[in-house]
């Protein structure tokens, strides 16, 4: 059987999806020049998340035709950012494919810089209220399945959507009104509902003298820290409930086995792996604590990924997972543990290290905190945070009465998305997770 001829043809590089919640990338450098060639698995470029920072290897060996995107450019995920010229040989079969794809791609190039010069207008079949500048729309609208897939990309809520001015045959939202609006840093992102009665709570445009002093510009990740939370505050309704808990046998099993641990699995025993653990149970035992929404739905999650809310050098917190917590013993939950904190404490964390958590522990008892109303790590729907441990008396039952004794205490917090989490199960997992760390096996071996 004769060989086909092959030919090296054209193929698009996108912006690559760095983790389950990521839906967007900067591109920090280009490390190859427009006319460079390069061979399979060498780095291309580096892009930055608001989790992590990532290289991206070549899926193929070829040359840089063109770059879509600068650095410093903030880029969604599945985007195109370059053309190449693939030096691999394919099919004349495979070429006609790929071919389609390469004229396709030269046509959204082409359009590329007409994208600014759309005139951004407000439908005129709407009645409009202006605000800050832009038309907000009070009519109720239809928005396609691929607007709406791009919104829930950005979390963009339908209150937003509606505000966006729209280009479209009869005032329908168009792909590019809605990117347009992103570049143009979203002004309607956390707007209220408009309303026509007088009466209604409006928030009041105040301007506050922020003082004089030293201006520090938030780096990157700081940013869009900054965003998620807001976001989360936004989007989650939060209830938080609080609970105090005998944290006394596990303290003096810890303390009398952390050296004999160490030595036998060469492993620190901190108390981090003991409360992975003991949420892992609780959480299998409220399993819809466990979750996130998706519109209307419920998410309830078959694996039990519990996050840390970690600290990194820069000051910033990022959260690494601990993948299937509820299936592994304490040695490897406390490898797992050490592994990522120390990965996070050199800036070493991978994408792989930070997705897929569907609970999230923060230990503020670490910087010294009582307790702590923690803000719950979307998609998620609740967060836990643990106190310090401190010795003070306590009435206790003993068999000869109540009786006062200095035990080891810590208070939990739990903060959840009182949308899908009611306080019955939000106040019963929390309690378990305590009842959990009061019953601890003082007699448990390693």
């Amino acid at each position: 059987m004769s060989k086909e001829k092959r030919f090296p043809l054209s193929w698009e590089l996108r912006m690559p999806k760095m983790g389950e919640s990521i839906t967007e990338g900067t591109i920090i450098s280009w490390l190859i020049n427009e006319g460079d060639s390069f061979e399979e698995g060498d780095i291309i470029l580096e892009v930055a998340t608001d989790k992590v920072d990532n290289e991206v290897p070549a899926p193929q060996s070829g040359k840089l035709i063109q770059t879509l995107f600068k650095e410093k450019d903030v880029v969604p995920v599945g985007e195109i950012i370059a053309i190449f010229e693939a030096s691999e040989d394919i099919t004349s079969n495979e070429q006609k494919v790929v071919a389609t794809k390469s004229e396709n791609t030269q046509e959204k190039i082409v359009q590329k810089p007409n994208k600014s010069k759309q005139t951004k207008t407000a439908p005129k079949s709407t009645t409009s209220i202006p605000l800050h500048g832009y038309q907000t729309s009070t009519s109720n609208a239809f928005f396609s399945p691929l607007i709406l897939k791009i919104a829930k990309e950005h979390h963009i809520s339908y209150e937003e959507l509606a505000r966006i001015p729209a280009t479209g045959h009869e005032g329908r939202l168009r792909k590019s009104d809605v990117f347009n609006y992103i570049e143009d840093g979203r002004p309607y992102k956390f707007a209220q509902p408009v309303t026509q009665d007088p009466t209604a709570y409006r928030i009041p445009q105040l301007n506050f003298d922020k003082g004089k002093g030293k201006i520090i510009e938030m780096d990157r990740m700081r940013q869009m820290i900054a965003d998620h939370m807001v976001y989360s505050k936004h989007t989650s309704p939060h209830v938080t409930a609080y609970v105090e808990a005998d944290m006394t046998n596990m303290v003096n099993w810890r303390n009398a086995n952390k050296e004999a641990f160490q030595e036998k699995y060469g492993e620190r025993l901190t108390f981090t792996p003991l409360f992975v653990e003991a949420v892992a149970k609780a959480v299998k035992d409220f399993p819809n604590i466990n979750a996130s929404v998706d519109g209307n739905n419920i998410i309830v999650k078959e694996d039990i990924n519990i996050g840390m809310a970690t600290a990194l050098p820069s000051g910033n917190l990022i959260v690494p997972v601990v993948k299937n917590a509820d299936t592994k013993d304490l040695m490897t939950l406390a490898e797992n543990v050490n592994d990522l904190a120390n990965k996070a404490r050199d800036n070493k964390l991978g994408g792989d290290d930070i997705k897929g958590s569907t609970f999230t522990i923060s230990n503020v008892g670490t910087f010294g905190s009582v307790m702590g109303t923690p803000i719950i790590n979307q998609p998620e729907v609740a967060i836990l945070a643990l106190g310090i441990i401190k010795k003070r008396a306590e009435v206790i039952e003993t068999e000869k009465g109540d009786e006062i004794a200095i035990r080891s205490m810590m208070y939990l917090s739990l903060s959840f998305d009182h949308r899908v989490v009611d306080g019955f199960l939000g106040g019963s997992f929390v309690r378990r997770v305590a009842d959990y760390f009061e019953q601890f096996d003082v007699n448990r071996a390693i």
